[in-house]
């Protein structure tokens, strides 16, 4: 018997496999593990005798689904924006927001000014409240530092969660976010003397597993993303794109083009766009937070998407502007409300598809040689969990083998 073998029986497991029936269900099921891996899964009645000595958790008919992944975030950042947010709801515009110190620009100065201790501890508050809805692994984006030394720090709490807490974490660098009021209007000279510098040092330190990029009219154009894109594809890092949320420049075919794992937000992406990312095999990662936070009315192309085959992916895009929003099983459900996206559509977003969006192979699904990491619920059919509102069915929560 191997070291922390154990088998799961009594439970419906939602394995998202792509088996022919929804969720990849299977009813009254068995899952045996060992060492951190699931080494069988099938019905109970089929579990093979060479499991028979090996203890059992009853789980008394629960739903298990593979652990949930958040696989587009902001978490880690200074400060927050709720007296914007007042002033917006007060009539405040844009304009009067930023003159009065608001918008990304301070969220820049909070970050700027926070040690890394506090943006730790500041950061394993929002992470727990995901690990508590099942949540085993998320995405952590650089962005709001726009200096060298501060994308640095971001990386290194980002890093630094996983020796915190029981969660996998994958890094993005995203120096390409914003401007600094240093650089207003030297868009060029902030990419050549920050950003690329920056990238180069985080990839240097081992901080880096990923690079993003915010391709839009008020943040950066397309040929000034490739040029960054160019320095990921030398340091071998696969690159995203925050893509087509404002308007369409491209952005989705440009991150294509690189082979990209994902194009995120991409509410205005065309057919065109479309069609690049289902022959580049890139995700769409789907963020119903910015949309609602924003009330806009240009939803994402979900039709589309589906009739030619791109995989879909839902984040919370946790940050303190345009989504403070820090519940993936409430992501769940506005996926489903506000785009019709089906409830195994939205299941499949936060794990199988939000795996491929991080380049994961080992989570996402429940099956043989995968990693133990799975979510038990207190319901029956897995569409209670987009079903309901600011309701956390979790029961229990395992990663790599152990309940954490």
């Amino acid at each position: 018997m191997t070291e922390n073998s154990t088998v799961l029986v009594d439970l419906n497991a939602a394995t998202m496999t792509e088996s022919g029936n929804a969720y990849g269900l299977i009813a009254d099921a068995a899952i045996a593990m060992s060492a951190g891996v699931i080494d069988w899964i099938g019905p109970r009645n089929s579990l093979p005798s060479a499991y028979d000595a090996h203890p059992r958790t009853g789980l008394a008919g629960r739903l298990v689904t593979p652990g949930l992944i958040d696989c587009h975030t902001h978490i880690v950042h200074g400060g927050d924006r709720a007296v914007e947010f007042e002033m917006r709801l007060n009539g405040a515009s844009y304009e009067e927001v930023a003159r009065a110190g608001g918008g990304i620009v301070s969220t820049v100065k909070a970050t700027r000014a926070a040690t890394e201790e506090t943006l730790l501890a500041d950061a394993l508050r929002r992470v727990d409240v995901l690990i508590a809805e099942g949540v085993t692994a998320i995405e952590i984006k650089s962005g709001y530092g726009l200096d060298i030394e501060t994308e640095l720090s971001m990386l290194r709490v980002a890093r630094a969660i996983m020796d915190r807490r029981p969660i996998r974490v994958k890094t993005t660098f995203l120096g390409a976010h914003a401007t600094p009021a240093e650089y207003a209007g030297r868009n060029d000279a902030y990419i050549d003397e920050i950003c690329i510098p920056a990238l180069r040092a985080a990839h240097g330190e081992g901080l880096v597993d990923a690079v993003d990029g915010f391709c839009e009219g008020i943040a950066f154009q397309p040929d000034q993303i490739a040029r960054v894109f160019d320095v990921a594809q030398e340091l071998g890092l696969p690159v995203k794109l925050h893509a087509e949320q404002l308007s369409n420049l491209g952005g989705a075919k440009l991150t294509a083009r690189y082979g990209g794992l994902s194009a995120d937000h991409i509410e205005y992406l065309d057919e065109e766009g479309v069609q690049a990312m289902a022959e580049a095999g890139t995700v769409a990662v789907i963020l119903p937070g910015a949309f609602y936070t924003l009330r806009e009315t240009q939803a994402p192309p979900i039709g589309l998407l589906r009739k030619h085959g791109v995989p879909m992916a839902l984040a919370t895009d946790i940050n303190p502007g345009s989504s403070p929003l820090n519940s993936l099983l409430l992501t769940l459900n506005m996926g489903c409300t506000l785009f019709r996206m089906t409830p195994e559509e939205a299941l499949r977003g936060v794990t199988q598809n939000a795996a491929r969006a991080l380049g994961l192979a080992d989570v996402g699904t429940i099956a043989a040689g995968m990693r133990a990491d799975v979510a038990v619920w207190d319901i029956r059919h897995p569409a209670e969990l987009a079903y309901r509102i600011g309701f956390n069915p979790l029961h229990s929560r395992i990663f790599g083998g152990i309940v954490a």
